[in-house]
């Protein structure tokens, strides 16, 4: 049982980004399939909707639960907001241009390349989080003076 706990322990901040992941993955598929489904909004559109519902939700989790970043601090979290902001837009690009072209182009099946998308994008945006986003500064000083 120990060692399952280390285990959970060491890997507790991908843990709890693939949970909210799955949830922000779910938020963007809700909003894009009521977007585009129901409401018959346009593909792109319907696809950026959902896109800015999943990027808010993100970065509420991320910055607190899964990064464990407390500053709320004008400085701090204007830097935060920005990077993360700009990684998000980065990927958000790639998932209008994988939708627009598997969807519009191709005629492939709107849900299943929503999945396919999201995948690369919270694959995408993890690691922009842990390398770029919410860095932890005392770990970085502490593992510089050893």
């Amino acid at each position: 049982m120990n060692k399952t706990l280390e285990i959970i322990k060491i890997h507790k901040s991908t843990i709890l980004y693939l949970i909210f992941g799955v949830s922000s993955t779910v938020i963007n598929m809700i909003i894009y399939y009521i977007c585009y489904d129901i409401m018959r909004i346009n593909n792109v559109v319907s696809t950026l909707l959902a896109w800015i519902a999943a990027v808010i939700f993100a970065f509420i989790t991320n910055k607190q639960l899964v990064f464990g970043s407390e500053s709320w601090d004008f400085k701090t979290l204007k830097d935060e907001v920005i990077k993360f902001t700009g990684c998000r837009i980065a990927t958000g690009l790639l998932d209008i241009i994988f939708m627009y072209g598997a969807v519009d182009l191709l005629r492939m099946n709107a849900l299943i390349m929503k999945f396919i998308s999201n995948i690369i994008v919270v694959i995408l945006n993890y690691i922009a989080s842990k390398l770029i986003i919410f860095t932890n500064k005392k770990e970085n000083i502490t593992n510089e003076k050893n």
